[in-house]
């Protein structure tokens, strides 16, 4: 029997994330489905459960479709899942493939009228010779139902892959960019966005460059970032100009010359770029790193954060099996204080900037019984090999955490480990 390639299956999960109150997490995968988690609300006589997060509601958001002027195949793979602000009773969600945003919205419905003049219970239509009196119709209670129901389609306004989308603070905006692109589009209109980044040359074989990710600034609504495969980060603001092709920042660590490989412009590349909640720092995650960049300090990052160090000697190996050009997220706590990001072998690295001190943790069903505590590991580089560690020549490439995300007020994590979801929290004595 042959082992089905463990990229394909499609309910590997894509994207994770937390709403803004934290009450719920959704989650897209490979398949084009989104599946929202509720966190249960504690009980008294069972406080050690701390309220668990059960599956809320799950719909199909995209399709696989065909394009038919490029003959290519556009695969239903959500790409990214952002949660809009609550305004009502009901919420919303943006979720993207790689060429078409859909704004979902996700209600509550326990009543049901009962007491119709023209029709039966049943639906039937009544003759209406027959209605004698006029009856008020009256709301009944009837089990709850979670409806997800597609509010706006934003299409064809991308020639190449989505990558990211970002909601803006006014809440009314929202960004998204592909390889080349950057468009800014109204949540209530889907005829039409403005182009506000574009890297294309005139002339392809110029192309030496591309956009990787793109993030709304959490409180200026003029501002937003967005990074590059060759490392650098802009950020533009939109009161300057109406294309933001010059930027108003660049950020960029000078590279070492002692160090510069063949794979130096391949690891350097961003895969991922996160505001900080209060809005003077941003995150960003290249293939080894984690860097912390005060967005008042252009030339070099105020702190780095080596995620898996001991891969350079095995570069050349990761190339091979084209792992070193996985894409890695990163993710800030509520309080700016944590950050938390992915490795290889179901690791995950969490790093705490106050005390500079790191840990590794493991997220897989042998190490991750409900409710045990997570052992810190650690990973041997050569020598002797100590009894807990494990050796850099057995990690699973294969078993990657790209995508992970932190409550936005308590200490509780979702990290996404290839078709499995895992849900921490911090112990409480």
């Amino acid at each position: 029997d042959r082992v089905p390639d463990v990229n394909v299956l499609p309910d590997i999960i894509s994207t994770v994330e937390f709403n803004y109150s934290g009450e719920l997490l959704a989650t897209g995968d490979k398949g084009g489905r989104v599946v929202i988690f509720q966190h249960e609300q504690e009980s008294k006589n069972r406080p050690h459960l701390r309220g668990e997060y059960n599956v809320y509601s799950t719909f199909q958001s995209h399709e696989p479709e065909f394009d038919y002027l490029k003959s290519l195949e556009i695969e239903e793979k959500i790409n990214k899942i952002r949660w809009l602000p609550q305004q009502n009773a009901a919420h919303f969600l943006l979720s993207t493939n790689d060429k078409t945003i859909k704004l979902w919205k996700i209600s509550e419905r326990d009543k049901r009228a009962e007491g119709y003049n023209l029709k039966d219970e049943d639906g039937r239509l009544r003759d209406p010779f027959r209605i004698t009196s006029l009856r008020v119709p009256v709301l009944m209670p009837m089990d709850l139902m979670v409806e997800a129901s597609p509010r706006r389609i934003f299409a064809n306004a991308h020639t190449y892959h989505i990558n990211s989308i970002s909601v803006n603070s006014d809440h009314e905006t929202y960004l998204s960019a592909d390889d080349l692109r950057i468009n800014l589009w109204h949540l209530e209109i889907t005829d039409r966005s403005f182009n506000i980044v574009d890297i294309k040359p005139a002339n392809m074989e110029e192309l030496t460059e591309v956009i990787t990710a793109a993030e709304c600034h959490p409180h200026q609504c003029n501002v937003f970032v967005y990074s590059s495969s060759k490392g650098t980060i802009r950020l533009c603001d939109m009161r300057a100009a109406a294309l933001c092709d010059r930027h108003s920042k660049f950020f960029e660590e000078p590279e070492d010359p002692s160090s510069r490989s063949f794979f130096s412009e391949i690891i350097s590349s961003i895969s991922d770029v996160k505001f900080s909640h209060s809005g003077r720092y941003m995150m960003t995650r290249d293939y080894l790193s984690v860097k912390v960049w005060d967005l008042n300090m252009e030339n070099r990052p105020v702190e780095t954060y080596q995620v898996h160090e001991y891969l350079r000697s095995k570069l050349c190996s990761l190339y091979e099996n084209d792992c070193i050009f996985d894409k890695f997220e990163c993710c800030w706590n509520g309080s700016d204080s944590a950050i938390m990001t992915g490795s290889y072998n179901n690791f995950f690295r969490m790093f705490d900037r106050n005390t500079r001190r790191d840990i590794t943790l493991e997220a897989s069903r042998e190490s991750s019984k409900p409710r045990a505590t997570l052992k810190p590991r650690k990973v041997s580089t050569g020598g002797k090999r100590k009894k807990d560690e494990i050796s850099v020549d057995s990690l699973d490439f294969n078993k990657k955490i790209l995508h992970t995300a932190w409550h936005p007020k308590d200490n509780v994590i979702a990290v996404a480990a290839t078709n499995n979801l895992y849900i921490f929290q911090d112990k409480i004595n």
